[in-house]
């Protein structure tokens, strides 16, 4: 087998030697920050950003957790029309992916970078969509409509505006370290939302759910049985409740844009550009990246259904609808307080051995499932939060090590990490929308009666097989196509140290042509 004998230039050894330049220009970003090591971010601006994520994930948590119910106790629709509701809200986010994929890359610079004006954009516009998403409307046979479109506009704002924050990682900084202590730090606060929306939405809202005397009330009309379960101020619970909520996207957001700054790659090629589906084409058959996307589609659908009828499995299925509210605090403090200790593994034992701590969720949810008494779902709950914690940060963790990693095999072109993170959630969100809405249709199916205090033994068994066996499923064959997923410690690290050199030999004024660039890669690729 033929390799290069090519020796490095004796230019090139001695710019390797020479400590990095630093030029700030009022016009554009800093490739380094004066009076600090190259590459590092300092606290308040991980925090800063680690801060924007919070929103989207509050507001995400308080739907997942108690949307279905809501629309199926509250607002009263037919659980087949809960069910579109859900999966063409899904289906309008997964749609938007490939556009902010699209419109984001093809984005100028501005003075706050090319990602902060779209996450400051979309803001205040979720603000006003999502408070609407729980505003009953006096329109009768309508509402399905009504929460049909505030859900598909939500779900599409939401991912503009995550696509643009998730990218932000690569932007940040151009040390892996640093961006894998920007992500530990993002994660932690995005689970802190995730903590603070359903605790906050739960509590405001308990009153509008009384525990259902269906042992007084008479079981044969559903609608009397439940009658003394809502409160007569049930809708402005649920306004005050998304009120709160929505107010903290543009809060959030200001103090991103404020505490962070964006740096562009300077060994990146901005002369050159590809049309969204010729990149999208190439992202797609980067083999790391397939592997990554085909695990985690089964993995998060997992997450999703287990949280979706976590609410409604305790209230039809076991006797712990007055455990409802601790039950899902649980789950979301054990992730929060498991997400260091994950991040800390991953850096210790490597990415690929972290991720079979999702697999804790396998026993559990069976377990769960086939006896739901008090201390096995409080033990289930627990367990089910430190898995949910290493399934969120895996995959952000492991998004910049793939760009990277194609950065170094290909042309490294501006535009691409967008589409990396695009079509990343649009997959996920798609194969999230078709579980949920077939999982609500089974329920139509299996006979479930809005309202209704107790369900028919066929909606029983339904939420148990929905809260063992769909999750149980789906991780395990997650977990075997994560298996084989290529890229090791060892070539991450790699992977680091070439790019690295390529980025020594860049001058801090411009950019590498295309011969040149492709040139490098192509050497430091084939060895000496």
């Amino acid at each position: 087998m033929a390799t290069s004998t090519r020796a490095p230039s004796p230019q090139i050894l001695e710019k390797e030697k020479e400590p990095p330049q630093v030029e700030i220009s009022l016009g554009g970003p800093a490739s380094l920050s004066l009076g600090r090591p190259a590459g590092h971010l300092s606290v308040i601006s991980k925090l800063c950003y680690s801060i924007g994520g919070f929103p989207n994930q509050a507001a995400s948590s308080a739907a997942a957790f108690y949307l279905q119910l809501f629309l199926l106790d509250v607002a009263r629709i037919p659980a087949a029309q809960a069910s579109l509701v859900l999966f063409l809200g899904k289906l309008l986010g997964a749609a938007a992916d490939p556009a902010a994929g699209f419109i984001i890359s093809r984005s100028p610079w501005t003075a706050l970078g090319r990602l902060t004006p779209w996450i400051l954009g979309c803001a205040p516009f979720l603000a006003l969509t999502y408070f609407f998403l729980w505003f009953l409307p006096a329109i009768g046979r309508l509402r399905g409509l009504w929460y049909g479109a505030f859900y598909g506009l939500f779900q599409a704002l939401s991912t503009l505006l995550q696509v643009a924050y998730s990218a932000l990682t690569m932007f940040l900084t151009q040390d892996q370290q640093e961006r894998d202590s920007a992500t530990a730090y993002r994660m932690t606060m995005e689970m802190a939302g995730t903590l603070t929306g359903a605790t906050v939405h739960g509590l405001i809202v308990a009153g509008a759910h009384k525990a259902p005397r269906c042992l007084e009330a008479n079981l044969t009309d559903p609608l009397l049985s439940v009658a003394s379960s809502i409160s007569p101020h049930t809708s402005q619970l649920y306004m005050i409740a998304a009120g709160v909520i929505a107010g903290t996207y543009p809060l959030c957001t200001a103090l991103l844009a404020l505490g962070t700054r964006e740096e562009d790659d300077l060994y990146i090629l901005e002369q050159q550009r590809v049309s969204f589906f010729q990149g999208l084409g190439q992202t797609l058959q980067h083999q790391p990246y397939q592997k990554l996307v085909a695990s985690f589609l089964f993995i998060s659908v997992a997450v999703q259904v287990q949280q979706s009828y976590l609410v409604l499995f305790c209230t039809h299925a076991a006797s712990l609808h007055s455990h409802v509210q601790s039950l899902v605090l649980l789950v979301l403090v054990a992730a929060v307080l498991s997400t260091p200790f994950w991040e800390w593994f991953l850096q210790r034992v490597g990415k690929k051995a972290a991720a079979y701590g999702i697999g804790a969720m396998v026993p559990s949810a069976l377990l769960l499932a086939a006896a739901p008494t008090v201390p096995v779902a409080y033990t289930m709950a627990f367990v089910s939060g430190t898995s949910i914690a290493v399934a969120s940060l895996l995959p952000w963790s492991m998004l910049p090590d793939i760009v990277d990693d194609f950065r170094l095999h290909k042309l490294p072109l501006k535009g691409l990490e967008t589409i990396f993170y695009s079509s990343y959630v649009f997959f996920t969100k798609l194969s999230g929308a078709g579980a949920l809405g077939i999982s609500t249709l089974s329920l139509e199916f299996a006979g479930y009666e809005p309202g209704s205090c107790k369900q028919s033994d066929k909606v029983v068994i339904t939420l148990k097989v929905l809260i063992g066996a769909v999750p149980t499923s789906m991780v395990l064959i997650g977990l075997g196509i994560l298996s084989v997923y290529p890229i090791t410690e060892q070539r991450r690290q790699e992977t680091a140290h070439r790019l690295d050199v390529l980025r020594r030999e860049v001058p801090v004024s411009g950019n590498p042509s295309p011969s040149v660039a492709q040139g490098a890669a192509t050497a430091l690729t084939t060895g000496p």
